[in-house]
């Protein structure tokens, strides 16, 4: 798929699902936002950019630490909804512009601080997203990211990312560790600071949160549920009268700095 039509399904996607990104559990209450604070040790004198902002959990996180918040999504109605919730609980110092993340609206040397929390894997060419990281990031400044990670193993990663496009029809890809590192180096940032998780979904939720129809949903547990023995251990998927209950997935948090 051509990359403009990649981006095209991903504001169709999201435009329909804003109000959902919102309330999402795993967005919404995940264990890595308050960890995010302790780790970027935030200034009030700073100004931080959110990427792919989504339901804007991160910027809300953040915006009692800061002076200002940048607050970016590729897609309009997302990012309009998640104004609406945050104004009105009293997030005042949060700027909501319209962005594409490979191709950021801002001078280089802007930011103290970048975040963009579960959204890379939307992205169809993640080096030009670090590359605009690292543009727009200020010398010394940190770079936060989280998001789901394929397994090292070929079979296990082809079997995630296959699951996970099936589910959700804007899901381009997510990269290994490896081969995140190997972006970030490139890019010239510098890792100081990661940590993989395992974090478990509640699959009866989760699936629906993109699904479409029963259909699709059908499709994503027939194709799991078909899954050799290797991959229903390491995704740890669970059942209940033959119904999937929930499944686990890794996640990688990463503070990077760019040299001073």
């Amino acid at each position: 798929m051509e990359k403009d039509q990649v981006k095209k399904k991903v504001i169709e996607q999201f435009s329909k699902n804003a109000e959902k990104y919102i309330q999402s559990e795993s967005h919404a209450k995940g264990k890595d936002l308050p960890l995010l604070v302790e780790w970027l040790k935030p200034q009030r004198d700073w100004i931080a950019l959110d990427i792919a902002t989504g339901g804007g959990h991160v910027a809300k996180t953040l915006s009692p630490h800061v002076k200002q918040v940048f607050s970016t999504d590729l897609t309009k109605e997302m990012l309009t909804n998640t104004a609406r919730h945050l104004t009105n609980q009293s997030c005042q110092n949060i700027f909501y512009v319209l962005a594409d993340a490979e191709k950021l609206p801002f001078l280089d040397n802007t930011f103290e601080i970048v975040t963009c929390r579960i959204a890379p894997h939307h992205f169809p060419n993640p080096q030009n997203f670090i590359n605009e990281v690292a543009r727009v990031l200020k010398p010394g400044g940190s770079f936060l990211m989280i998001d789901n990670i394929a397994p090292e193993d070929k079979q296990l990663d082809k079997f995630m990312n296959t699951f996970e496009k099936l589910r959700d029809e804007s899901h381009v890809r997510c990269l290994s560790v490896s081969e995140w590192r190997n972006l970030i180096k490139a890019a010239k940032l510098a890792e100081v600071n990661s940590q993989i998780r395992k974090k478990t979904h509640s699959y009866p939720t989760w699936v629906r949160v993109t699904a479409n129809n029963e259909e699709q949903i059908d499709r994503v547990s027939d194709y799991i549920s078909n899954g050799g023995e290797e991959c229903q251990t390491y995704f740890n998927v669970s059942y209940e009268n033959k119904m999937i209950q929930s499944v686990q997935i890794d996640e990688w948090m990463v503070l990077c700095k760019k040299e001073s």
